[in-house]
C-alpha cells in the first residue's frame, strides 16, 4: 500500500493547539508503520491543480488506522484545509506511510534522545508512544522547544509519560513564554548539553524541527562529541518530509 495512492476516511479530529489538530484517518487496508514515518496527503482542486505535502504519523491505529496532526501555515495551500475544514466523514487522497531511515524499530536497544523543534515533535512522539507501548527497557528522552506552553503538542500525554514511565524523561525549553519561574529563550548549546543523554552512553539520536533549528542542534551534537552517524534528521516541509 505504500507506493500506491488510496482513499482514507477521515474518523475523528480534536484540537491540540490553536493552530494543530490532529485527523484520525481509516485506510483500506491494513496499516504497515514505523515510528518516525510519514504519509503523503494530495489534494485535488476543481480546476485539477493538484497539492502534495507529507505528513508525520503521529501514532498507529492498528489495523487500519493513524493519526497524523498538522499545524496550519498561514500561506499553506494544504494545511489550512486540514485543520479548519477537513471534517469526519470526509475523505483524502494518501500515500504511505513511507521511510525507512528517520524511523525507530523496538529491537533496537541503545538509548535514545529526542530533540523536536514546534510541530517537529510528531514524529518523536510516534517513537514515545510506541517505547511506552511495549514497555522498551530503553532509557527515551525528549528535549521539546516551543513557544509556550499552549503552543507544545500532545502536552498532557507527554507529562503523564513522563510521570509514570521510569524510562522517560521530558525537558521543555520554552523561546516566548513560560510558566512561572521557568527560564524563557531559545534553545542554545549550553542549554542543549545540560539537557540530553551523554555521547558516552552512544544514544540514538532524532531530530526533527525547522531547518535552522535542525542544523543549530546537530552541529552541537557533534561538537559534544555525538557521532554524526547517530544522529539522525528530519526537516520541515514538503513532499518526501515532514511537515
Amino acid at each position: 500500500m505504500s507506493g500506491a495512492w488510496t482513499v482514507a476516511d477521515v474518523v475523528a479530529v480534536h484540537d491540540e493547539t490553536a493552530t494543530a489538530r490532529t485527523i484520525r484517518l481509516h485506510l483500506p487496508g491494513p496499516v504497515h508503520f514505523l515510528p518516525g514515518q510519514h504519509i503523503d496527503i494530495r489534494l485535488t482542486a476543481p480546476d485539477g491543480y493538484q497539492a502534495v505535502r507529507s505528513y508525520s504519523v503521529a501514532a498507529a491505529a492498528p489495523p487500519e488506522g493513524l493519526e497524523i496532526t498538522v499545524e496550519e501555515l498561514p500561506d499553506g495551500e494544504v494545511s489550512p484545509y486540514l485543520v479548519r475544514d477537513l471534517a469526519v466523514g470526509d475523505q483524502l487522497e494518501v500515500r504511505g506511510p513511507v521511510g525507512g531511515w528517520f524511523v525507530w524499530r523496538p529491537e533496537e536497544t541503545s538509548p535514545v534522545q529526542l530533540i523536536g523543534g514546534g510541530s517537529g515533535v510528531v514524529p518523536l512522539m510516534a517513537m514515545a508512544r510506541a517505547h511506552a507501548m511495549v514497555r522498551h527497557p530503553a532509557p527515551f528522552r525528549l528535549l521539546y522547544s516551543v513557544r509556550g506552553p499552549e503552543s507544545a503538542f500532545f502536552r498532557r500525554e507527554l507529562e503523564s509519560l513522563a510521570r509514570w514511565s521510569e524510562n522517560f524523561d521530558l525537558t521543555y525549553v520554552y523561546t516566548r513564554s513560560a510558566p512561572d519561574g521557568l527560564p524563557v529563550g531559545r534553545l542554545d548549546a549550553r542549554t542543549l548539553e545540560a539537557s540530553v543523554l551523554n555521547s558516552g552512553s552512544d544514544p540514538a539520536v532524532y531530530v526533527c524541527g525547522a531547518t535552522g533549528f535542525v542544523e543549530a542542534v546537530s552541529g552541537w551534537l557533534v561538537d559534544l562529541g555525538h557521532s554524526p552517524d547517530r544522529i539522525k534528521t528530519e526537516r520541515y516541509g514538503g513532499l518526501g518530509g515532514a511537515s
